[in-house]
């Protein structure tokens, strides 16, 4: 893991950034620190190098044009989505440096998707580094508000992905580009009352509290029931947390609140918001010999949920598209450096996934894409 020198305080303008490239040299670095970890403190310091995605030294290196350098800072590094995120990102930086652009691109973010300090401890980190963009996914609607207003008043654009800020988009910051999650979350309740005839009692295990895209997503599940009718929506307000470990013992703590003796109708169904949450309800589950009984609706999709909706563990997944997130955060926040117009707002789409679909082509494309493929432009 090798050091980058320390860049210098950024005080250009977006006309002065691009008036130091020039044309015609296809070079795409990547310094994945997947996490903050030792490298905070070293500036560009990162476990994934700096070394061109072509194999060849860097332009800046060879005495060509200085790259145009983004970075792009996830909510967190442990869940399988934001590896598809990143995979999107360096595809669009690839066919930026392949266009004539060369890009390097940054790709750091906090370990756990509730460490909001961290996360703006790295972006205070990188506005005092040479970067000409940032693409943001914020863990907190509210905290982050004011570190992205930095960069903004440093002439700095920012692109925010995955969950809403706090803000105005075209505005506050250049474009914010996501799932249409209130959306996104009706698809499960209306899934639900479809498969449940509009009657049953329904369990909803929040995520954590302060994440905008989860909390449309719930809110949009329970619109969904309650339009629906019969059903009584079972919402203590209990809340997974970022881990698989807090999910578990959060679903556990709701199941023996609903059914204490462990009965087997005591419930008819469960809606989780996103990936650890989903996991932490499926072994809770499976732990009392209910995966595969009750109607189960979770969101996001890793291996171990795929393999528990193949095997009719989970009843359906709604699924993002992580990817296509990750290439429409560089590609419009490389537009915004240049000056040129970008799309206050994006729906990057969501689709239900159900059990007995999971094997299809489109379906292995969404739940599991090949991202070193992605990546290398296939």
């Amino acid at each position: 893991m090798n050091a980058s020198p320390q860049p210098a305080v950024l005080r250009r303008t977006r006309a002065e950034s691009m008036r130091r490239r020039s044309a015609g040299v296809s070079a795409v670095s990547l310094v994945a620190g997947l996490g903050l970890g030792l490298g905070l403190g070293l500036g560009l310091a990162g476990c994934g190098g700096g070394e061109p995605a072509d194999g060849g030294a860097s332009s800046a290196d060879a005495g060509g044009p200085t790259p145009v350098r983004i970075a792009v800072v996830p909510k967190g590094t442990t869940h399988e989505y934001w590896r598809s995120v990143e995979a999107g990102a360096f595809a669009a930086a690839r066919e930026a440096s392949d266009s004539g652009t060369p890009v390097e691109m940054v790709f750091r973010g906090p370990d756990r998707e509730d460490d909001r300090e961290q996360q703006i401890a790295l972006l205070e980190n990188l506005r005092s580094g040479d970067f000409d963009g940032l693409v943001l996914a914020p863990l907190d609607e509210n905290a982050l508000v004011a570190p992205v207003a930095q960069f903004k008043d440093a002439g700095i654009p920012v692109v925010v992905i995955d969950s809403g800020l706090a803000g105005e988009p075209g505005r506050d910051f250049a474009s914010f580009i996501a799932t249409d999650n209130r959306a996104a979350g009706r698809l499960a309740g209306e899934h639900v009352a479809t498969a449940l005839d509009n009657v049953g009692r329904v369990l909803l295990l929040r995520y954590l509290e302060g994440s905008e895209s989860t909390t449309q997503r719930e809110e949009g599940f329970v619109d969904a029931i309650a339009a629906a009718g019969g059903f009584e929506l079972i919402d203590p307000g209990r809340y997974a947390g970022a881990t698989r470990a807090t999910a578990q013992q959060a679903a556990e703590n709701l199941l023996a609140s609903v059914a204490p003796g462990g009965e087997m109708d005591a419930f008819d169904a469960v809606f989780c918001p996103n990936e650890s949450s989903t996991y932490g309800m499926l072994l809770a589950l499976r732990d009392r010999g209910l995966a595969g009984k009750v109607t189960f609706v979770g969101f996001d999709a890793s291996p171990d949920l795929v393999a528990g909706l193949e095997a009719g563990e989970i009843d359906g997944l709604v699924v993002q598209n992580p990817v296509r997130m990750g290439r429409l955060g560089v590609e419009n926040v490389l537009k915004a450096i240049r000056g040129e117009p970008v799309d206050p707002a994006i729906d990057t789409g969501a689709a239900l996934i159900l059990s007995d679909e999971a094997t299809s082509a489109e379906s292995r494309r969404l739940l599991s894409p090949d991202l070193e493929a992605i990546r290398a432009g296939g």
